[in-house]
């Protein structure tokens, strides 16, 4: 979604009440094309007293509190569809022939307001808990996740057993390099600190708070250490929903979401709009993957103060506009947007018409380390800074190279010169490479020979790296085990 255009205004209450009466499973009216194969689960615990069935067999019955929907992937796993608002605590166990179903918009508790210190009176706290190895999947696109502020999720896979949140038609069977946009996503609404605050109100403040899509959720505080659980070891596969035109659901949508959250090994897949966006807050991710985004891999907006070590962000051939869209629309210098991104490897789309790779804009900020840059397409650049306020905020780049046809966008507001001024400012940074990535994200000796910039300079959460990119070579096998659709021959 372009930074200038969006107003964070959203779901309709008559689209969230459509989805909702669809307590069948979700939308039906799912496009399945491609082929592919759902991985199978493993046992785990069965959760509802059942007996583990035989292997490609479904579960006889539902754990308690959960309803049963009947079957799917041709009877051979039980559907156990989620309450539509989770309070108190909720635990997904990872049973043998279940897969858990998310039927319109999924509640993690109610908002408990901006304050953790004074909550909302009657509001009540959902703690969502999920085992590693489980499967979730919604059937249309206002199928989705969304957690409340004050309230949690805990989806905690492993590296061999991550979870799985898809849609149904990927547990049917299909996948596919262009299937795209199947159910909504997830949506996390915390205390952090944002920049859309009411006139006359400087951020951070407390009373600084949004609305997410039109009111599903509202988000922002001045709780910077806010947490909303952690995520780890999971794959959100097929998500994202246009609602509107510039309205979407994203593969995860992070709102005013705090650094005392866990965000690490998480893979988002083929979204039909952004792989993940950032509406302010402060949350820092490690060992982050986005493959074959509709939209933007990454798209930041609303003062986001946070961070990333080590991405994979890879567009599709036939889909895609930038890698990152990186923008402050509409606020206050005070919190303008000014994230860290340390040790990535940005892949561009080859289509016609897509995005250069890294765009900022509106008075965006930051810190961009050790990074390579790639792109075949010879009409998309690797870096474009857009509006005067965004010179003024200098954002830097450190020990990054640019291995595309054009390197600096050359705007009538801010020119490829100026854009390169701003490169050239940082250290180590080259503006005519030639990449020699394996596989195309795994380093070569091109990149190897790059003098890395120290990310342990930068914060407690980064830490120091001999090398730049995201992958140093092919012993570095952090990306495997847990991801799908990244190395040759692997799919979704």
């Amino acid at each position: 979604m372009t930074g200038v255009t969006k107003l964070k205004t959203l779901l309709l209450a008559s689209l969230s009440a459509v989805a909702l009466a669809s307590c069948g499973g979700g939308a039906d009216n799912v496009a399945s094309p491609g082929e592919g194969a759902f991985p199978p689960g493993g046992g785990g615990n069965n959760g509802g007293g059942t007996t583990n069935p035989p292997p490609g067999q479904a579960a006889a019955d539902c754990p308690t509190g959960l309803a049963n929907i009947g079957t799917v992937a041709n009877g051979t796993l039980r559907a156990c569809q989620l309450p539509q608002t989770i309070t108190g605590n909720l635990v997904l166990a990872n049973r043998a022939g279940t897969v858990y179903a998310i039927s319109g918009r999924v509640d993690v508790g109610q908002d408990r307001g901006a304050d953790p210190n004074a909550p909302i009176a009657g509001a009540q706290q959902g703690i969502l808990t999920i085992e590693p190895g489980v499967r979730l999947y919604g059937s249309g696109g206002l199928d989705y996740i969304n957690v409340q502020r004050g309230s949690q999720i805990f989806a905690e896979g492993t590296a061999t057993n991550p979870i799985i949140f898809t849609s149904r038609s990927n547990i049917e069977g299909n996948s596919g390099a262009d299937l795209i946009g199947q159910w909504g996503g997830i949506v996390i609404a915390g205390r952090a600190p944002i920049a859309s605050c009411p006139a006359g109100t400087t951020p951070p403040n407390i009373n600084c708070v949004a609305t997410f899509e039109g009111g599903v959720s509202l988000y922002g505080g001045n709780s910077p250490t806010d947490n909303s659980g952690r995520l780890r070891y999971v794959q959100v596969r097929y998500p994202g929903f246009e609602v509107q035109p510039n309205r979407e659901l994203n593969g995860i949508s992070f709102l005013g979401v705090g650094s005392g959250t866990v965000v690490d090994h998480v893979q988002v897949h083929n979204s039909s709009d952004d792989g993940m966006e950032f509406f302010g807050g402060t949350v820092q991710l490690k060992n982050i993957v986005i493959t074959g985004a509709d939209d933007d891999s990454i798209d930041t907006d609303e003062g986001w103060r946070g961070g990333i070590q080590f991405l994979i962000a890879r567009q599709r051939a036939n889909g895609g506009d930038r890698v990152f869209e990186m923008s402050s629309a509409g606020v206050q210098a005070s919190l303008n947007s000014r994230p860290t991104i340390a040790n990535f490897t940005a892949i561009g789309s080859g289509r016609t018409g897509a995005g250069d790779l890294q765009v900022l804009n509106t008075g965006t900020g930051g810190r961009f380390v050790n990074g390579v840059f790639v792109s075949a397409n010879t009409a998309t650049a690797c870096i474009d800074v857009d509006t005067a306020s965004t010179v003024a905020a200098a954002p830097r780049w450190d020990s990054v190279v640019l291995s595309c046809s054009v390197n600096f966008r050359n705007d009538t507001d801010v020119t490829g010169a100026e854009a390169q001024a701003l490169f050239a400012a940082g250290t180590n940074n080259n503006p005519s490479f030639t990449n020699t990535l394996a596989g195309g994200f795994v380093n070569g000796a091109n990149e190897a020979a790059v003098t890395p910039f120290n990310a342990s300079t930068l914060g407690s959460f980064y830490v120091a790296t001999n090398y730049v990119g995201a992958v140093r070579d092919a012993s570095d096998t952090w990306w495997q085990g847990w991801t799908c659709g990244l190395a040759s021959g692997s799919s979704c």
